[in-house]
């Protein structure tokens, strides 16, 4: 079984004063029910409903009440009530509108019950129903595909694993680099590492790629009420990855005839189901990052493993010396890019590329990371620093004195000077630190 980062998030949960009923948000098969099968480890009395189930679901019709409601919740899982700790977990909670809504009396009246809830759809149906969660009176954790260390875990190397955890890598970087070749072309979905670490063959995970995808296209229908959006979600779906970490229009999206407006109401749909993210410009060197909606925003995938399948290039990220000769950087790119959204544990988070707002100057930095008060900027690269010239133009006006490069070398910190004579620090870091990058920097800042 896959150790995943968010078990520790959930820990700092059931240990709170403050608890509220916690709603896993996530998109299908990314680990939600997995994950709270394993932490129920940790209570005496586990709780389990289904709401799917029209039997499970007719528990909310029929108990109105919480004092009601609990007991038959017990009887229908066959347990005696007692004070112990009890984890509740409400799977596929969309299914019902009145399960929602007594999600705040969970909290109000019945504070000893650990609850949880999650849903495959949650964030699709939610948003076509026209309902919401009580105010103030839930928490959210996000669950996404694995990072990096997790990877590692899910194939048994968890020595290494410890390493990166420790920063001490550097002796052995050529099998760091391997393993993280592998993770960049096999994904983080949980369901694809499980069966990679039993058969040890890509070639074999071909039809946990196509239920992955297949599910993701089927599930369209569910995600709007008007034959236009589900045909241009379906289109999305199919198209999309082909484009990760482009910058793409709305306007005719791959070669289509659909209009700007459906295609982004598609787009922003999706995103609320975590299939993909876009990421728009920032062109400021300091926090506060503003997203310029007017520009072209970058697509990014919910992963890469599914990017390079459905993409038909899973031999050239196999066969390639260095992931960043792989289509033309992107596939580099875009798992840099799925290794800095796991690093952050809100559902509010977001990525962030830089760009240049000065007409005629040309110029584009990677990803901008927001980290203790500093915007961070992030570049996938290879070559020697003096090619990094945007990086350069984005440290000049920088309040700060830190970058940093990505790449498949050795971790090392250079002393740089940009075009225009400032010294800042280059951290030079390799592919497998970028799932620590929180700790890199904590150490050089």
């Amino acid at each position: 079984m896959i150790q995943r980062n968010v078990l520790q998030q959930l820990i700092i949960w059931k240990d709170s004063e403050n608890r509220k009923p916690l709603v896993l948000r996530g998109a299908r098969q990314v680990g939600k029910t997995t994950l709270v099968n394993e932490f129920s480890s940790g209570f005496e009395v586990f709780l389990t409903l289904n709401l799917e189930k029209n039997s499970d679901r007719e528990l909310f019709d029929r108990y109105t009440e919480i004092e009601s409601l609990l007991p038959a919740i017990y009887l229908y899982n066959k347990k005696t009530i007692q004070n112990r700790p009890t984890l509740l977990f409400i799977d596929e909670i969309q299914y019902s509108v009145k399960a929602i809504s007594m999600l705040r009396y969970f909290y109000e009246e019945a504070p000893h019950i650990h609850v949880i809830a999650a849903g495959s759809l949650l964030e699709a149906l939610l948003n076509k129903e026209k309902i919401s969660f009580p105010v103030g009176r839930v928490s959210y954790l996000p669950v996404r595909p694995c990072n990096f260390l997790e990877f590692l875990d899910g194939i048994g190397e968890s020595y290494d694993k410890n390493l990166i955890i420790n920063i001490n890598g550097d002796s052995v970087h050529q099998r760091l680099m391997d393993y993280f070749r592998k993770y960049t072309l096999i994904g983080g979905m949980p369901e694809v590492i499980t069966e990679y670490a039993k058969i040890r063959d890509v070639l074999a995970l071909q039809n946990v790629y196509d239920s992955l995808l297949a599910s993701y296209i089927d599930d369209a229908e569910k995600y709007s009420d008007t034959d236009s959006q589900i045909q241009i979600i379906r289109h999305i779906l199919k198209v999309g990855w082909k484009m990760a970490a482009e910058c793409i229009v709305f306007e005719n999206f791959g070669e289509s005839k659909f209009r700007s407006r459906e295609v982004g109401n598609a787009f922003r749909t999706l995103q609320k189901a975590f299939l993909l993210e876009l990421v728009y410009p920032v062109s400021q060197t300091k926090l506060p990052l503003n997203q310029n909606f007017r520009k072209k925003p970058k697509l990014f995938m919910i992963d890469t493993g599914l990017v390079n399948y459905y993409s038909k290039i899973q031999t050239d990220v196999f066969s390639a010396k260095n992931i960043q000769d792989v289509w033309r950087g992107k596939i580099a790119e875009h798992i840099v890019g799925q290794e800095l959204i796991c690093l952050e544990n809100s559902t509010l988070s977001e990525r962030y590329f830089w760009r240049r707002d000065k007409a005629g100057s040309e110029a584009e930095v990677d990803f901008v990371y927001p980290f203790k008060g500093k915007a961070i900027p992030v570049e996938v690269k290879t070559g020697h620093n003096s090619k990094l010239k945007s990086l350069h133009m984005f440290m000049e006006n920088a309040p700060h004195d830190i970058a940093v490069r990505i790449w498949g070398e050795n971790f090392s910190v250079d002393k740089v000077k940009s075009l225009n004579g400032k010294e800042f620090r280059l951290i030079n870091l390799p592919f497998y630190y970028a799932c620590v990058l929180d700790k890199v920097l904590d150490n050089n800042i």
